[in-house]
């Protein structure tokens, strides 16, 4: 049998929870339906663009999946020809998140597409590849070709058109005052223009990826290949403003071979991370918070800590990227997980609120608890006014000092909390004072 003191303590404390159920329902609905309005958790599921097989792009969006299955996210990366074929999936809605290429966006439209920035990530410099045999004064100099117009009766591949270099390149050549309709271009993908040019069936190849892109490092090592200094790279960073010069360190690829020879100086878009507004905020601050540890590294074009930044964007930075990026991340993410780090962070506006709108709705749970606690001594009072009034209008006392007997042993099993407990012996002495006013009648009448 359960001790006397646990009972009374399960009851007070159901009491209370009754006193205080209306306010805490109150508290539940509003914070739901905050919930269901502020949708706090993202969805586990998100599509990022990334490019070609064994590309920069490809290589990077394996180790963003990497970074957010720690966090129970999937990432999902969808194959694409480049740059120009990222920005129109995300413009369309296939895709949550892209690689997109300095120069390939329309800020004015884009921006009012809803497209943001999740901050710049690496300089993606256009590297140009000409093979020795067909530039032979140039390579007899050892300093390589130098200006794009010597590109003029070549064979050269530009690369396929989703990647964006196509059109990269057009804008170049047109600023040399060459048409490119006469030239000798072809639009292969990188893989096969690396080998086309190696097996000397190309004379110049150009690609625009990063560093770590296998086309890159196989040509940069080819004894027969020569990588274009660009000379008038300043002159073009004037006229395209999505440009940059760039130099790549003389023996940065390999010290031992000293390769290169000499400083390289290229030209470099920045390529950036960009998502829709759409997408769930918690997935844009996810992605930017992995940036950072991603491309934060030193790289043959920038120092640590260049990247990524928000100063090269194009595309406006969203707010989870310009925190992530330039802020000092919240105490509370260092030691909770993803899931309760960001609900907290998306809810506490909310759970403040509702903490003010509950501090005054909370003055009326003791009035309520008092009241219930009351109401079970009180309640037999109107059965003891009943058995009084009926014993002075003259009914026998005999049954009303049984009902008067019934009445006290249901008192009696009554329990309060200590508090409370002199009403409740108040209403037992009050049930002796008529039950002796009830005896001295029934001895009276006779």
């Amino acid at each position: 049998m359960m001790p006397k003191s646990l009972r009374l303590i399960l009851l007070s404390l159901r009491d209370l929870l009754v006193s205080a159920g209306p306010v805490l329902a109150l508290a539940v609905g509003l914070l739901m339906a905050a919930y269901w309005w502020l949708d706090p958790q993202p969805p586990t599921r998100v599509v990022l663009a990334t490019g070609p097989a064994d590309s920069a792009y490809a290589n990077f969006g394996r180790r963003y999946a990497k970074a957010l299955e720690a966090d129970g996210i999937e990432v999902v990366e969808k194959r694409t020809d480049g740059s120009l074929d990222n920005l129109t999936l995300l413009r369309r809605g296939d895709v949550d998140v892209a690689f997109v290429r300095g120069g390939s966006a329309d800020p004015a439209a884009d921006e009012e597409a809803g497209l943001v920035s999740l901050g710049a990530l690496f300089y993606e410099p256009l590297w140009i590849f000409v093979r020795k045999d067909a530039v032979p004064a140039a390579a007899a100099s050892g300093q390589g070709a130098g200006a794009l117009v010597q590109l003029k009766n070549l064979r050269v591949n530009v690369d396929k058109s989703g990647s964006g270099v196509p059109q990269l390149v057009d804008q170049l050549l047109r600023a040399n005052h060459l048409d490119p309709a006469t030239m000798k271009l072809s639009r292969l993908e990188p893989a096969p223009a690396a080998e086309a040019l190696l097996g000397g069936m190309l004379d110049a190849v150009v690609l625009a990826s990063a560093p770590q892109s296998r086309q890159v490092q196989q040509l940069l090592r080819a004894p027969d290949v020569l990588l274009m200094d660009v000379q008038q790279a300043e002159a073009y960073v004037r006229r395209f403003g999505y440009l940059q010069s760039v130099t790549l360190p003389r023996g940065v690829v390999d010290l031992a071979a000293d390769l290169p020879p000499h400083d390289v100086t290229l030209l470099a878009a920045t390529t950036s991370l960009l998502s829709r507004e759409q997408t769930h905020p918690a997935l844009r601050e996810l992605f930017a918070k992995s940036a950072q540890s991603i491309h934060s590294a030193g790289g043959w074009f920038n120092r640590a800590r260049d990247f990524p930044n928000t100063r090269t964007s194009e595309l406006p930075v969203s707010p989870e990227g310009d925190r992530a990026i330039n802020g000092t991340p919240p105490f509370w993410q260092r030691y909770l997980p993803f899931w309760a780090s960001n609900l907290f962070e998306r809810m506490w506006l909310v759970l403040g609120g509702l903490l003010v709108l509950m501090l005054p709705l909370s003055r009326v749970v003791p009035p309520l608890y008092q009241f219930r606690v009351r109401s079970r001594v009180f309640r037999w009072y109107a059965r003891l006014r009943d058995i009084e009034q009926r014993g002075g209008a003259g009914d026998t006392p005999e049954p009303l000092l049984r009902e008067l007997d019934e009445l006290e042993a249901r008192v009696n099993k009554v329990t309060v909390p200590l508090s409370y407990a002199n009403e409740l012996y108040e209403l037992r002495a009050h049930i002796r004072a008529a039950r002796l006013r009830l005896t001295a009648h029934a001895e009276v009448a006779p």
